[in-house]
């Protein structure tokens, strides 16, 4: 009726991760996207621009992985084999006591 088309938005999607971002005040950069399917998390991080860490322990299996045209980042088995690198959100940080992956530590 209002002959403009509309635009769907699902979960996830590179759309709602740029919004994040920018109500956290955080910037691609220092942000990666950690999910356990190829075909939405991992394209949505790459879509949006972030690091990708596609993590074993859910849905994609390791041999799935080379059946896509993109890649993650990272493969690890599980989110727990990333807890050495969290890091406390900078004091400035509105999110409040949440850590985060400090993607830069690991070039240091």
């Amino acid at each position: 009726a209002s002959g403009v088309e509309p635009y769907f938005v699902g979960k996830p999607n590179p759309l709602m991760m740029r919004s994040a971002l920018n109500a956290l005040n955080a910037h691609s950069e220092h942000t990666a996207m950690i999910g356990d399917r190829m075909d939405t998390d991992i394209i949505s991080g790459i879509e949006a621009g972030l690091e990708t860490i596609l993590v074993l322990s859910g849905v994609t299996e390791p041999d799935e992985i080379e059946r896509y045209p993109y890649r993650p980042s990272r493969v690890v088995d599980s989110v727990a084999d990333l807890l050495d690198e969290l890091a406390p959100l900078p004091a400035e940080s509105q999110v409040g006591e949440a850590e985060v992956i400090d993607l830069e530590a690991k070039e240091r």
